[in-house]
């Protein structure tokens, strides 16, 4: 599945709430997150704890699987604001697009310094990626790692508008609602789970991914 991609532009602050800005004309210089897409795996919300513990909890994010090295594209245009390593996200760059930030995690590659500042590294990937650098709509920025809590590879892909998670599967409705429409068939059907991914999720018991 090749990234929608579109040609970068520059984002301005959004000035509307974000149940409005789903439906808005805003998505035109939008990208898809992942190349080598092969299925969503945890969508957004309650869902039981990948730890077994058979809690629940609430997952801010879509899991978006694509085999391990698979290059990471940013969404939107704006500045990196952050780049991390922890145990729960592992490796991950935050970007900040107006009044979004999305984050991606899981990501190959380490987080290092350098002259004062901090950047993220993936030298067997080619990248660098320092924190306060501006960075273009369908841009390269990682590669789909295993780092932090996952138990497979995947990219975590969250969003934030304001101060609230929005659900980023609405988000890839509403770019694909304003695409050509052989582009637009071709979301609709990634955005369905097909029969081969739905029997495989059923014998992970569902608890495919992460943090």
């Amino acid at each position: 599945m090749p990234a929608v991609e579109l040609q970068p532009k520059s984002v301005e602050a959004l000035e509307v709430r974000a149940s409005s800005a789903l439906t808005g004309n805003s998505w035109q210089g939008a990208s898809f997150p992942v190349e080598n897409f092969q299925g969503y795996t945890s969508a957004f919300g309650y869902r039981r704890s990948p730890s077994g513990s058979g809690g629940l909890e609430f997952h801010r994010g879509l899991d978006i699987a694509a085999p391990e090295g698979s290059y990471i594209r940013n969404w939107w245009a704006g500045k990196v604001v952050k780049v991390s390593q922890d145990r729960l996200c592992g490796t991950s760059i935050t970007v900040e697009s107006g009044a979004w930030r999305h984050v991606y995690c899981h990501m190959k590659g380490s987080v290092e310094t350098a002259n004062g500042g901090r950047y993220f590294i993936d030298r067997s990937g080619g990248l660098v990626v320092w924190e306060g650098q501006q960075v273009p709509a369908g841009a390269r920025i990682g590669r789909v790692g295993m780092t932090g809590r996952t138990t497979g590879p995947h990219l975590h892909w969250g969003l934030k508008y304001g101060d609230n998670y929005v659900d980023p599967a609405q988000v890839l409705k509403a770019m694909y609602a304003q695409q050509p429409s052989n582009v637009r068939q071709v979301g609709q059907r990634l955005l369905q789970p097909s029969r081969s991914q739905t029997s495989w999720w059923k014998r992970q018991g569902q608890r495919t991914i992460d943090y």
